[in-house]
């Protein structure tokens, strides 16, 4: 029979069991580890990893906070021992040693900004009176935007090279893109405003008659009900009035509903039937600024009231994981899918500050997977359904 180990020698026997598998697995990690970084994989990794971070810097344009953020990621992209951003008026940022050339980058570049073309600047070109001086070439590629010259790209250091022409131009070329981005961002945001503006307007001339229209009715017969309904009429256009921000909690939301409902409650009487079910964990969620009420008000307006009887409106907002979902349903007339087709597409005028507003502006904060869902058909009601994140980068109500 084989003699059994002694407990020190199990002990023993365990610590080199546990020193060879920590042993191997950290020759594994190395392993991996070299694999991983790899100089071709490196390399592709901090470029694209110093690109995003001056994406960054830029996303509001060429200002020149984002410029001096922007330019030490591209000094690090070219390898240059400076870089310089000029636009047509002044030296926007500078980035390197020999910062006290920076007050002749905008007469090294006043060619680049006049004819649009890649210039290289030599030693006889730029004048020191420091001899240790590491400036002695440059090489600016003109920034363009919108088919005009907005800026330049200046890359100075020691000499140059056909390769650092080549990719500071590429790089001058990547900022001219980068700054339409951020121009289409802020034409679309105006243009967001703007609509959000005429959504405003387009509550006060058909609802406002309608509401003092139901108010005067009430005046003799009823005083209570009418100094009620004047007080939610009073707080519904202050609301939806307010100068504020673009966001609101849909608590906020939740409510100028409730008195919106009431106001046509007013009007309808029996005809209007409202449920509502609000899942409480979801009424902090930032949504977009009157959002929801033009849909409530599309079902109402187009739903129920060319509808013969009583008509029902459903309000849901449930917790669905990362999202919140609202859901608004109507028992109406329903529409004609195309036409609501050609609305959310930007294709027709109808409705246009309605549900192609509120559309647009889920895309525009949210992204393209948030826009609304509209389930409809002649004579079959309809639903339309949207999701919000909880929680969304730069999205937060209040002003």
């Amino acid at each position: 029979m084989p003699e059994l180990p002694t407990p020190g020698e199990v002990t023993l026997v365990t610590v080199g069991l546990l020193a060879a598998l920590l042993l191997g697995a950290v020759v594994m990690r190395l392993v991996g580890r070299r694999r991983f970084v790899d100089p071709v994989d490196r390399a592709t990794y901090e470029t694209l990893h110093t690109a995003s971070l001056a994406t960054r810097s830029l996303r509001d344009g060429l200002t020149p906070e984002g410029a001096t953020r922007a330019t030490r990621h591209l000094r690090s992209m070219l390898g240059s021992t400076a870089v310089a951003i000029v636009d047509t008026a002044t030296t926007l940022a500078w980035d390197g040693a020999g910062s006290h050339h920076r007050g002749d980058v905008r007469a090294h570049a006043e060619p680049v900004l006049s004819s649009g073309r890649t210039l290289v600047l030599t030693s006889d070109q730029i004048t020191c009176s420091d001899p240790d001086c590491s400036i002695r070439s440059g090489i600016i590629a003109p920034i363009v935007a919108d088919d005009r010259v907005v800026a330049a790209l200046a890359a100075y250091g020691r000499t140059t090279s056909t390769g650092l022409v080549r990719a500071t131009e590429e790089l001058a070329g990547w900022i001219s893109t980068q700054i339409e981005l951020a121009e289409l961002g802020r034409q679309r945001t105006r243009v967001m405003e703007a609509e959000l503006r005429a959504l405003r307007a387009q509550i006060s001339p058909h609802f406002i008659y309608n509401c003092l229209g139901a108010i005067a009715s009430f005046v003799r017969t009823d005083p209570d009900r009418a100094r009620e309904l004047l007080l939610e009429f009073a707080d519904f256009t202050r609301y939806a009035l307010r100068r504020g921000g673009a966001y609101t909690t849909l608590r906020d939301e939740l409510q100028n509903i409730e008195r919106y409902l009431a106001l046509e409650n007013a009007r309808f009487g029996d005809r209007l039937v409202v449920s509502l079910t609000i899942a409480p964990e979801v009424l902090a969620v930032s949504v977009p600024f009157l959002a929801i009420q033009p849909l409530v008000e599309n079902a109402v307006r187009h739903g129920i009231e060319h509808k013969a009887g009583i008509g029902h409106v459903t309000i849901t907002a449930s917790d669905v994981g990362a999202n919140a979902e609202i859901t608004i349903e109507d028992d109406g007339a329903g529409s004609d899918p195309d036409t609501i087709r050609a609305v959310l597409a930007g294709e027709s005028s109808r409705d246009s500050v309605g549900l192609g507003n509120v559309d647009a502006r889920l895309r525009q904060a949210f992204g393209d997977e948030y826009g609304l869902v509209v389930e409809t058909a002649p004579g079959a009601g309809t639903k339309v359904t949207f999701r919000v994140p909880k929680f969304a980068p730069g999205v937060h109500s209040g002003p």
